[in-house]
């Protein structure tokens, strides 16, 4: 099966009710992670990597394990992600790699790091929007800003000035309706990094009711939940265990999460998560076992690791046993789509 577009997924994530976890990877063991989950559960799945994971693997190496994995699960949906694009050019040279979908945040200049203006936000979005429509690339936006950093991105905001960017409803109808965006991130006082909160999230610091009442203005529109991995204070004491030093944190409740499904999320991103298995199971080893040199005996463990944890949000997102029933649209026949829809000239 090629490589997805991932509006064909988030389509079909919406008409059955369900919301898709989309997984940050950087290396081999960490795709492979992922889709031996996804064959465990029947998940259809979106992989994505960051402009720091570009950097890291370089996109050759990325688009290469893409395709193999691919090739080895015929019968698994994947799409391939670009993470946060600062700019309409980082996001047009994913497209000429092969990503299959990518994220144009312009909520943030080009640094990555200031907040921007609705105006540029729009300029640069729907930028992105007519060039990939036009090969078929599903497009994902951003409206607000996320608090916290990650890979270098984000505007470092925590607290009360966290909360003074969040989406505002009636500025996403208009926002969607001038780009043609076919996901939206909203910010609802989630946070990049292991580092969200300092106390279990409330009503007052996570504002669900903010996702309902853009789900009520735009039922069509799917919606994004970055920021969404819940730091499990299991994996958090395993690496406090085997000699690290990661303080009291909280992260954003599964069931919060899927409250979020119900109201229009169908892509929530996971990444903290993913790093906090990884990195227990290392520490356990070279803790238990410090005569131990080989890569694959502590690379093996952290994979099975970091399944686990993708396996587990798999079922509690729902996306576990659509693999097989989403439909195998390519990138030709969304191009076709997006042009009958009047979306390209």
């Amino acid at each position: 099966m090629p490589l997805l577009p991932m509006r064909v997924l988030l389509d079909h994530a919406a008409e059955n009710d369900y919301g898709v976890g989309a997984f940050n990877v950087n290396n081999m063991e960490q795709i492979q992670a992922i889709m031996e989950a996804a064959r465990e559960t029947n998940s259809p799945v979106i992989v994505q990597a960051s402009r720091g994971a570009r950097a890291y693997s370089d996109d050759n190496y990325l688009r290469h394990l893409m395709l193999a994995a691919a090739e080895l699960n015929p019968t698994i949906p994947i799409v391939m992600h670009q993470d946060h694009g600062n700019s309409p050019q980082t996001c047009f040279s994913a497209i000429e790699m092969g990503f299959t979908s990518v994220m144009m945040d312009g909520s943030l200049m080009e640094d990555g790091k200031t907040p921007s203006t609705y105006e540029y936000n729009v300029k640069v979005t729907k930028e992105v929007v007519e060039v990939a429509h036009a090969k078929g690339v599903t497009v994902e936006a951003e409206l607000g800003t996320l608090g916290g950093i990650e890979d270098g991105h984000g505007a470092g905001l925590t607290g009360d000035e966290a909360l003074k960017h969040l989406t505002d409803p009636a500025q996403a109808e208009e926002f969607v309706a001038e780009t043609g965006c076919d996901a939206l991130a909203v910010a609802i006082g989630t946070s990049h990094g292991a580092y969200k909160f300092t106390r279990k999230p409330t009503g007052e610091v996570l504002k669900m009711d903010i996702i309902a009442e853009i789900h009520r203005r735009l039922p069509n529109t799917h919606l994004v939940m970055h920021g969404s991995s819940s730091v499990p204070k299991e994996l958090v004491d395993i690496i406090n265990q085997y000699g690290g030093k990661i303080r009291e944190t909280y992260g954003v409740p599964v069931e919060q999460i899927q409250e979020g499904i119900r109201h229009g999320v169908r892509k929530v991103n996971v990444d903290t998560d993913s790093r906090l298995a990884i990195t227990g199971a290392i520490r356990k080893v070279f803790a238990e076992h410090p005569e131990k040199f080989d890569p694959r005996d502590y690379l093996k463990p952290a994979r099975t690791a970091m399944k686990e944890v993708v396996k587990a949000r798999m079922i509690a997102f729902g996306q576990a046993g659509w693999a097989d029933k989403v439909p195998t649209l390519t990138l030709e026949d969304m191009k076709r789509k997006y042009h009958d829809m009047g979306a390209v000239g």
